[in-house]
């Protein structure tokens, strides 16, 4: 796998064109499963493991990587399948997601490949590791399930929604309370924080699970003849999701003059770095790294702000 991600920064060429790239791997059998290149740093051989007094079960132990100690998760175990024995022919994937970096023990790693958008769809809803997908595609006939990674990790390290007393009691937060907002997300655990944190500000949600849903809801009040600005105060959405990602969904709303005034947060787990240029591409208005309650409500205040 050495080289693997050597043309990663050729890659953000494919955002805003509703294409992405996937690294594919086994855990225990021949299922093949995958997560997004962008959330990951390095494919190598699992170091010296050091194991933990008191860890989680899913945690295997840690390792040290180039003076960085970070966990490495049992990813098969945390989606309820059979653990893995970890040996020095074990593999591991180091990825960043919500600005923490942790490495995921897996069986073996297959290859990277780009599809678009269109091509993956919703799991199907059932019971057993079904609640640990964010989506599923089709390679060369066989099913491949892309995980849902932030469920994994809120389950090993819940995040807090809490916004502290402090930001809470700013006065321009009153305007926020009774108005509604968009969230667009492909995670039910992304969608339960953020829903749990504006409750806080008396804000009324809707939600979407892709980007063509958000689209298509937004152009059905459109079309009933409903003031898009008044209607939403922001929407939220995160960028990678079936069908249509996040990045898409915004330049289809800026094209669409009946939209195209609506504030868009782009809310991801995604580099800080990436996504800050890319919100400049396809015309975001501002970008949120996930999950930060006080920053979220930092962000909804410059909104308020805007209509003064």
């Amino acid at each position: 796998m050495a080289g693997i991600l050597d043309t990663v920064d050729q890659r953000t060429q494919l955002v805003g064109e509703n294409r992405l790239e996937i690294l594919m791997f086994r855990l225990v059998g021949r299922q093949l499963f995958a997560i997004n290149v962008f959330k990951v740093q390095e494919v190598l051989q699992l170091p010296k493991l050091t194991l933990m007094p008191h860890r989680h079960p899913y945690v295997c132990g840690v390792v040290n990587l180039r003076g960085q100690t970070l966990p490495v998760i049992d990813l098969s175990q945390a989606i309820g399948m059979r653990p893995l024995v970890p040996s020095e022919q074990s593999t591991i994937i180091v990825t960043e997601y919500n600005r923490s970096v942790q490495a995921f023990l897996v069986g073996s790693v297959d290859r990277i490949i780009n599809l678009n958008w269109e091509s993956i769809l919703p799991p199907p809803g059932g019971a057993g590791r079904q609640h640990y997908l964010t989506a599923i595609t089709k390679v060369e006939e066989q099913i491949v399930e892309i995980i849902d990674v932030e469920k994994v990790l809120a389950e090993i390290s819940p995040m807090s929604t809490r916004v502290s007393e402090e930001k809470l009691a700013d006065p321009v937060l009153e305007k926020a309370r009774g108005r509604e907002v968009l969230l667009v997300d492909d995670s039910t655990v992304a969608l339960n924080q953020l829903r749990e944190t504006l409750a806080q500000l008396g804000i009324r949600t809707h939600s979407a699970s892709d980007g063509l849903r958000a689209l298509n809801l937004l152009k059905k009040w459109a079309d009933e003849g409903q003031d898009m600005t008044e209607r939403l105060l922001m929407i939220f959405t995160d960028a990678e999701m079936p069908e249509m990602d996040g990045y898409r969904l915004t330049t289809e709303i800026r094209q669409d003059p009946r939209l195209r005034d609506l504030y868009v947060v782009l809310h991801t787990s995604l580099s800080g770095s990436f996504n800050e240029a890319m919100v400049k591409k396809v015309g975001c208005d501002n970008f949120l790294s996930k999950f930060q309650p006080d920053r979220l409500v930092e962000v909804i205040r410059e909104r308020l702000l805007r209509d003064r």
